[in-house]
């Protein structure tokens, strides 16, 4: 019998807290890559304001936004040749690697709570110079801290090319081993919804259908985001149908210790199907 098989619906309040799968997804295993150090990112959002981030090591950057500036350790993955995903929390509170809340980074400051963290997640096709940048953080609404994310969507060269918005995955379903604990499937239902299921792992049984996007990177090579509205989980991650892996970050809010998650990681992913819907004919 199959662990689905003996699973059943989980009520919303026996749901487990977000820190439940910080021990089962464990560390990245894709390497840090050092090829960006000496890199300088210059970009300008929507509004008109400049960005900069200065790599200045492998490892550590700075980052200037508006009148805003700050200093980050960061992790830089090149998914592929000249593709990167670049990853970096700041703000008053930054993350350990166990996930727990630490000191300040010398980032954004605020009123001293671990709420004014943020998730910064770039994606960099030098082939190209097409950015994407995530910024995931948090709000309060009806008491309750929820998370938003906000992308901008640019040109490192002053080039038109950008990232655009992709049907690709619809109907797909796809599943993703994390770890040798922890499974889950993906159902792509359209451009805006995807239900994801928990199939093995501290959140077994567990499933719900939530807001998602992608946009289109290079052949089989997506950005992927979805923000969950039972949790506060806010997931920005590189699908890469060729070599069959994920590689991205959850940033998230645990309830019960009151402090930010930040959970990087990978996977190796199997596309179980792709639905096709039959033609109406308009025939009964």
């Amino acid at each position: 019998m199959t662990t689905t098989e003996v699973q059943d619906y989980v009520p919303e309040e026996e749901w487990p807290p977000v820190s439940t799968m910080l021990d089962g997804f464990g560390d990245q295993t894709l390497p840090a890559s050092p090829a960006l150090a000496s890199t300088k990112i210059a970009l300008e959002a929507a509004d008109g304001t400049t960005i900069e981030y200065s790599l200045l090591t492998a490892s550590q950057l700075t980052w200037t936004e508006g009148t805003a500036s700050g200093t980050a350790d960061y992790k830089a993955i090149e998914a592929r040749p000249g593709i990167f995903i670049i990853d970096f929390v700041r703000g008053q509170g930054h993350l350990g690697g166990d996930g727990s809340a630490q000191g300040g980074d010398g980032g954004a400051q605020g009123g001293g709570q671990d709420t004014n963290a943020e998730n910064v997640t770039i994606i960099l096709d030098r082939s190209t110079d097409a950015v994407t940048t995530a910024v995931s953080r948090f709000v309060t609404v009806d008491g309750e801290v929820r998370g938003t994310t906000d992308f901008t969507h640019s040109n490192a060269g002053g080039q038109p090319t950008v990232h655009q918005r992709s049907s690709e995955l619809v109907g797909k379903r796809i599943f993703y081993r994390y770890s040798d604990v922890e499974s889950y499937e993906h159902i792509y239902l359209n451009q805006g919804t995807f239900t994801w299921h928990c199939v093995r792992g501290g959140e077994a049984g567990l499933a719900d259908t939530d807001r998602c996007m992608t946009w289109a990177v290079t052949d089989d090579l997506y950005i992927f985001f979805w923000t969950e509205q039972v949790m506060t989980v806010e997931a920005v991650l590189l699908i890469d149908l060729r070599e069959q892996r994920s590689i991205g970050r959850m940033f998230g809010w645990d309830n019960p210790s009151a402090q930010p998650v930040s959970l990087p990681f990978n996977s190796r992913l199997s596309v179980l199907n792709s639905t096709a819907y039959p033609q109406d004919t308009h025939k009964h």
